[in-house]
């Protein structure tokens, strides 16, 4: 019996369907189906009603398809380990972070550390606060780097978590300019201003939402466009489509050089800091060395 015909299995019983799953693990269709009944002459029985759509397992199937969940999750565990035990962990750094923040600060972070990270890897995973928060609460990570304001909430327990502020930033409203410089969108021009607006969650999203909500002197806005990517949010910016709050480390050179404006002062600015998290255990050897450098920074 081989390990594929439990992995090609499983799969055949999550999407019910013979065409999906060959699809999924990359082999043709009939390819798929000769491995199925290679598995049920294996295995002495039928394990797939036949004629059934979409396709149901046989009493048998299920039985079989929950020890052989098992059984590959315990494969997969132990390779794992064996990773493990090779030294691989120890040479690799783990960091979860929002798609803005891994484009902004944590790219400066990997240029100044380089000295450190020369002889390691570094995996940046990009994600929503709550599963970058979820994904160190669970040790599934060395690091997760994080805004840091009050209209946020991040819930690790001190007793656990060890934090650094490694960098401050702030959302600016800007918006594209025009010849003279001065902003296409302005907050003080009559009327409404079109929004480019973050999804509610997004970070970036709560900080904007929580500005608007409490300041006195807030314009008034007209949604235009609601994203999930700031990066989208700056190109929208850039061909004239309204203002959005983006951060001052991605739009300062545009400002410079009179593409983009910002609009509104700096009542309408929103500060945040950068905070790079850790579980208090001992980490590998090149994640203790990342956290030393940036603590002596």
């Amino acid at each position: 019996m081989q390990f594929k015909w439990m992995e090609d299995f499983i799969v055949l019983a999550q999407t019910r369907s013979f065409t999906r799953a060959a699809e999924l693990r990359h082999v043709t269709h009939p390819a798929f189906g000769r491995r199925i009944r290679a598995l049920e002459a294996w295995a002495g029985m039928a394990l797939v009603e036949r004629g059934s759509s979409p396709v149901a397992l046989t009493p048998a199937g299920e039985s079989f398809l929950e020890n052989a969940s098992q059984m590959v999750r315990g494969i997969e565990g132990s390779r794992e380990e064996m990773r493990s035990v090779a030294g691989r962990q120890a040479r690799t750094v783990t960091v979860a972070t929002g798609r803005t923040l891994a484009r902004t600060v944590m790219a400066d972070w990997l240029v100044r550390l380089q000295p450190v990270l020369r002889s390691g890897e570094v995996r940046v995973l990009t994600g929503a606060l709550s599963e970058t928060v979820r994904m160190l609460e669970h040790n599934e990570i060395d690091f997760s780097l994080l805004f840091h304001h009050p209209a946020l909430t991040v819930r690790l327990d001190g007793r656990q978590f060890a934090h650094l502020t490694v960098a401050s930033d702030k959302l600016v409203p800007v918006s594209r300019a025009d010849p003279q410089g001065r902003p296409v969108h302005s907050f003080d021009a009559p009327g409404e201003v079109p929004f480019l607006s973050y999804i509610r969650t997004l970070a970036m999203g709560r900080l904007v939402e929580d500005l608007l909500a409490h300041n006195p002197h807030a314009p008034r806005l007209r949604q235009h466009v609601e994203c999930d990517s700031a990066d989208a949010l700056y190109e929208y910016v850039l061909r004239g489509l309204g203002v959005a709050w983006l951060p001052w480390s991605m739009v300062q050179a545009d400002c410079r050089a009179g593409r983009l404006a910002p609009t509104g002062g700096r009542r309408m600015e929103v500060r945040f800091e950068v905070r790079l998290y850790r579980p208090k255990r001992r980490l590998g050897a090149l994640a203790e060395a990342v956290w030393q450098a940036m603590a002596v920074r």
